[in-house]
């Protein structure tokens, strides 16, 4: 199982397609919000019900945390001690952790990508100064999967999907979507 997380201003592209691509390719996944609401309002005035409230989300099956961006949802998952909580304990236990656009920054201010090849949204290079940044739509380094921005959404989430799924799986589901 995945656990997305949700914050007041995510960037929707970033965590619907997320969402929508694993499923598709059979993966659970769970949204998670970490406001006092399942309602979460996206940065682009999308409200979306989350699957479950942080509090009442269980970790003990979920397998990759998911950190879609979105400037100001990013700023608000940073600032959730118990997310970044679960965050040390899935990197402590070498599980799998993914993030898009300006949401690296919090594997990076964490310290999880010193040394590791890791991308982020262009503007935000400079918080990737402990990392190996490269300016690639999707970089995997280990159990650590990052991306740039809304317009890699979807080469993100196939690379998801392949790491969970298989490539068979994501393939399939590539084509069945009728993508190029």
């Amino acid at each position: 199982m995945v656990c997305l997380f949700l914050a007041d201003g995510f960037e929707e592209v970033e965590a619907l397609t997320v969402v929508d691509v694993l499923r598709r390719a059979g993966v659970a996944v769970r949204t998670v919000s970490i406001m006092k609401d399942l309602t979460v309002m996206g940065d682009h005035g999308v409200a979306v019900i989350a699957d479950e409230l942080f509090e009442n989300a269980d970790f003990s099956r979920c397998e990759m945390i998911v950190l879609p961006g979105g400037s100001p949802g990013t700023k608000r998952l940073l600032a959730h001690e118990g997310l970044k909580s679960a965050i040390a304990e899935f990197a402590a236990a070498d599980k799998r952790l993914a993030a898009i656009c300006a949401a690296p920054m919090i594997l990076a201010r964490m310290g999880l990508l010193k040394g590791k090849k890791a991308t982020v949204y262009d503007s935000l290079r400079e918080e990737l100064a402990e990392a190996d940044y490269r300016k690639e739509d999707v970089v995997v380094d280990g159990k650590i999967i990052t991306s740039r921005g809304p317009g890699t959404a979807m080469a993100f989430a196939f690379a998801l999907a392949g790491i969970l799924a298989g490539e068979e799986v994501a393939d399939r589901v590539h084509s069945d979507m009728l993508l190029r």
